[in-house]
């Protein structure tokens, strides 16, 4: 797995710092409420994620994630339990991260 995706809102990421991880697991959810982060390995799962969870949430950013060194697995979600999704257990640092961009249709 080289690399791995993330959502997250503009304003959740505008915080992070390389001294203050990101801690949002998904929309509206920290990390301390949830377990840990969800993530995409594709971008096929990116654009199922954003069409079950995201419509009409402005302000999108796909983080891309090197996972090298993080704490990756990957587990059936409850809404697509044939499917397995990466989750990070930890909070994200800012290092791990190789590329942030807004999401086209929600700019």
């Amino acid at each position: 797995m080289s690399h791995v995706f993330h959502i997250a809102t503009r304003s959740a990421w505008a915080g992070v710092t390389e001294n203050t991880p990101y801690t949002m697991s998904t929309l509206d959810r920290t990390l301390a409420e949830e377990g840990f982060i969800h993530c995409s390995a594709t971008q096929d799962q990116v654009a199922r994620v954003l069409t079950r969870h995201y419509q009409g949430v402005p302000d999108l950013l796909l983080l891309t994630i090197d996972p090298r060194h993080l704490d990756i697995r990957f587990e059936p979600a409850p809404d697509s339990p044939d499917e397995l999704y990466p989750h990070l257990y930890g909070p994200l640092p800012k290092s791990a991260v190789i590329e942030v961009r807004p999401l086209p249709d929600n700019r």
